[in-house]
């Protein structure tokens, strides 16, 4: 909270000491913690694992919105705690800012510099949860994610997760770094470029401007944050090896060549049918198409341009983009691509058994044959995600929504992307939404950007049996 207070003194906002308070209560119950503690060497399990990694997201999450609640820029302690859950988890989903109302820019710059932050923190961990913890805990999408890449690279990376997370670090804050200095020499403020940085790194979507990226109308910034985006959604582990041993594999990765290729797909048919429908035949529409695309499959959530006025076939295939996801191994949310492949391979084998009943066949992805644990477990990941967003979708359904925000906002938060159709569109925010229905959306965003089980599992009886 430190790094907000000189931006607040930067701008002589009034938020200022509400900020310093924060700091106070969040360091005084933490210092008295620590003497209170007993300091000993303890082994933690598997279920230890499981309830701190919980509970240390939740907690954060309390604490992070103190600053936006003692200054009264939320009105409710709710509000805040929802942006400050959007914001640790990377969703992007505010409660600020609707051009027909209120303006984000007319917010203290210490709490926007705040809320963009908390993105920054939570991208971080969840590289560390997802590639340093998540080994340990011995389940979840590492199992996949470690079939897929190659063996020299992950174990590099997981031997150690002091190490692991230095290295992680270096990485992650050297891409924000070079965005930031990028995006300031194209003609941002210093200000709003780390912001912007900070959003795009951790796939968080947050920005200081309530039209978002559209508010600065450049093609090269756009460009820009086009590309920081799909680096921050590729496997941090191929970055890893690009960048201390300089061995290229992206493209000999499968789930790196099938999230190329879906994000250029997905944005040719956009652009082709809103040219065709809405826009006219310009060069510009596929630079609004490719942004859209890779903003939602990598659950970033920035825009540019409405895309709720979008002829019906783009708004499906951005409602099915909430889902996607970028890849595992990254800082993205949402199902994530290399379990789609997965599950894509498993229904092609299925079909040739159908044909071949005698046959023996083998899931393989990139040359390695998959276990059929990690089968097993994409699968019931992939029913579990399904069943969720159903039962939330009826959750936000029962307190008067309409259906496609109700769907909408199920799928995005569950999917930490941010925007979705509806009310809660591009230019619309989550700010309408009734208390109860906040607090659900914040616990989906938890959920979603733990992996599901990693909280699913604190609910069952068998986990608290002695």
């Amino acid at each position: 909270m430190l790094f907000s207070l000189y931006w607040s003194f930067h701008y002589h906002e009034s938020d200022f000491y509400p900020i310093l308070n924060s700091v106070a209560y969040t360091s005084g119950i933490g210092i008295i913690l620590f003497f209170l503690s007993k300091p000993r060497r303890l082994e933690l399990n598997i279920r230890d694992g499981f309830v701190l990694v919980t509970s240390a997201w939740m907690v954060t999450a309390l604490f992070c919105a103190l600053p936006g609640y003692i200054s009264g820029a939320f009105p409710t302690f709710t509000d805040s705690f929802f942006e400050a859950v959007s914001g640790l988890t990377s969703t992007g989903a505010s409660v600020l800012g609707r051009p027909s109302t209120s303006q984000i820019e007319d917010f203290p710059q210490g709490i926007l510099f705040w809320r963009s932050f908390t993105q920054f923190i939570g991208g971080m961990g969840i590289i560390v949860f997802s590639i340093a913890i998540l080994p340990l805990l011995g389940f979840g999408g590492f199992q996949l994610f470690r079939t897929e890449v190659a063996g020299s690279v992950t174990d590099k990376l997981t031997p150690r997760i002091k190490q692991a997370s230095k290295a992680l670090w270096g990485i992650y804050v050297g891409f924000v770094l070079i965005e930031t200095l990028i995006l300031k020499l194209e003609g941002m403020s210093l200000f709003d470029a780390l912001c912007h940085a900070f959003g795009t790194m951790a796939t968080g979507g947050f920005s200081t401007k309530t039209t978002s990226v559209g508010f600065f109308d450049s093609p090269l910034i756009e460009w820009t944050i086009i590309f920081f985006m799909f680096a921050a959604a590729t496997n941090f582990s191929l970055h890893f090896s690009a960048l201390t041993n300089r061995q290229f594999r992206y493209f000999k990765d499968a789930e790196f060549k099938f999230y190329f290729w879906i994000i250029i797909v997905l944005s040719l048919i956009i652009t082709l049918n809103i040219s065709h429908y809405e826009l006219g035949w310009k060069l510009a529409n596929f630079r609004h198409s490719l942004f859209t695309t890779v903003s939602l499959i990598t659950t970033t959530g920035f825009r540019t341009e409405d895309f709720e006025t979008w002829p019906s076939l783009s708004k499906v295939i951005i409602f099915l983009m909430l889902f996607i996801g970028g890849s595992a191994g990254s800082v993205t949310g949402a199902l994530k691509i290399i379990r789609t492949v997965l599950v894509i391979k498993y229904l092609a084998v299925e079909f040739r058994r159908l044909v071949y009943p005698n046959g023996v066949f083998l899931l393989s992805i990139g040359g390695k044959v998959v276990p059929d644990n990690v089968v097993r477990n994409t699968l019931g990941f992939y029913l579990f995600y399904i069943l969720i967003f159903v039962t939330a979708s009826l959750i936000f359904s029962s307190t008067g929504m309409d259906i496609i925000t109700a769907t909408t906002a199920s799928a995005s938060a569950l999917g930490n992307v941010g925007p979705g159709l509806g009310s809660i569109g591009p230019m619309e925010n989550w700010g309408h939404f009734p208390q109860f229905a906040k607090w659900v959306a914040g616990f989906c965003m938890i959920l979603g950007r733990l992996e599901i089980f990693t909280i699913a599992v604190l609910f069952t009886k068998s986990f608290w049996r002695q």
